[in-house]
């Protein structure tokens, strides 16, 4: 797995993650805040699947050649 997610795009995913998922805990307190695991964990692999199927890449580093 090579990664295609940049700095800037893990430090986003990673606040939307926090932010979703803490609809668990408080407001609606509904399981359907689980569902910020999906960007908490991209954000803290550094790999997005749809990025891959798709080919997109924000990661600067992964982007140069011989990296």
């Amino acid at each position: 797995m090579t990664k295609n997610v940049g700095t800037i795009d893990r430090v986003i995913r990673a606040v939307v993650g926090l932010a979703i998922l803490s609809l668990v805990f408080a407001g609606p307190k509904s399981l359907w805040g689980l569902l910020g695991l999906i960007p908490l964990i991209t954000a803290l692999v550094g790999w997005c699947p749809p990025y891959a199927l798709l080919g997109f890449n924000t990661c600067k580093a992964a982007a140069k050649p011989g990296a």
